[in-house]
């Protein structure tokens, strides 16, 4: 059968694409492509939709999963109501949209305070720098009475001052100043457990661990008056000391002077009884003695007086016939 097309390209070719080709000079080694078929929109439009539904799920999906850490408690609320605290670790969820999630710390947390002035039992102003710590007990009674962490450190710090204020009231400036003293000592136990007390009544979920008084300081406009007034009681408490010491001193010289007194004296007649003694024993000897030879002891005594009254310069005028001068020249019978 024949084609009025038959060997002509070009016509078939226009009358395929409605006459707007232009003329094609065929060659040995073209290659005809077919034509691609009409896009589905329908079908792209539900495609797009349904992978964009899904990705936005995804995205909520991930944005209401929330992580608990150990040292944490996550509060979940739903229209401001507290629905329920986790304080497990791992990975939890929300509903989306109606429920938040506040986070509330677990450990022990450190709260420096503001200073504030306070005035001592002997009518002294103070100002007293403070810090305490504390933790949370229950989370649900912190959110539902106190709102939030902050408040319910200011309440902490409201009860803190309150009975600070009316325990060191009690106290003299010394006592409070002096970290040593007993009665200063138990201030920090009887503060800690009259605010827990307090807590406890409001329901904070809170509890105080520890008080401690960090520093005190005086005012600025009575510091130097002050000062002087302890350097003149540090003066005079120095003076009373060191009178106290002076008689403590001349107590104690004169009882040794006294003990010395006695014991010397005690030596001396101990000494004069042996020495007296000695005498006696040697006057008895020397009376054994001599008395065998009466002219050798005259003569040991005439001797013993030559040497206490004859020195290098001694001069003696004796008669020559006198016995004394004998002796000395020699002549004894």
């Amino acid at each position: 059968m024949s084609n009025k097309y038959d060997g002509d390209l070009e016509k078939f070719l226009k009358k395929l694409l409605g006459g707007k080709t232009k003329s094609v000079q065929p060659q040995s080694d073209d290659v005809i492509v077919p034509m691609k078929k009409p896009v589905n929109k329908n079908k792209v439009f539900a495609i797009t939709f349904i992978l964009t539904a899904f990705f936005a799920l995804f995205i909520i999906a991930i944005a209401n999963i929330y992580v608990v850490k150990e040292n944490e408690y996550k509060i979940v609320r739903q229209f401001g109501e507290v629905m329920r605290f986790e304080d497990e670790p791992g990975l939890k969820m929300k509903v989306p949209f109606i429920q938040s999630v506040t986070t509330l710390p677990k450990s022990l947390q450190t709260y420096s305070m503001t200073e504030e002035e306070i005035n001592t039992l002997d009518k002294k102003r103070i100002i007293i720098d403070n810090y305490a710590v504390w933790r949370v007990t229950d989370p649900k009674k912190l959110i539902s009475n106190a709102g939030t962490l902050d408040n319910a450190q200011s309440r902490m710090e409201e009860f803190i001052y309150s009975v600070l204020r009316a325990e060191l009231g009690k106290l003299d400036y010394g006592e409070i100043i002096n970290d040593g003293s007993s009665a200063r000592g138990n201030v920090n136990e009887r503060v800690t457990e009259m605010v827990n007390e307090l807590l406890m009544q409001d329901n904070y979920g809170i509890e105080v661990v520890d008080v401690r008084i960090r520093r005190t300081d005086l005012p600025s406009d009575n510091e130097q008056s002050v000062y002087r007034r302890m350097i003149s009681e540090r003066e005079s408490q120095s003076q009373f000391y060191l009178s106290e010491g002076d008689a403590y001193k001349r107590r104690e010289e004169a009882k040794t002077n006294q003990e010395v007194q006695e014991k010397l004296a005690g030596a001396k007649r101990q000494a004069a009884e042996i020495i007296a003694e000695g005498e006696a024993e040697a006057a008895k000897i020397y009376n054994d003695a001599f008395s065998k030879d009466p002219e050798f002891y005259s003569l040991y005594r005439t001797l013993e007086s030559y040497k206490k009254t004859i020195g290098e310069d001694t001069m003696i005028i004796l008669p020559s016939d006198s016995p004394y001068a004998k002796l000395l020249q020699g002549y004894v019978q």
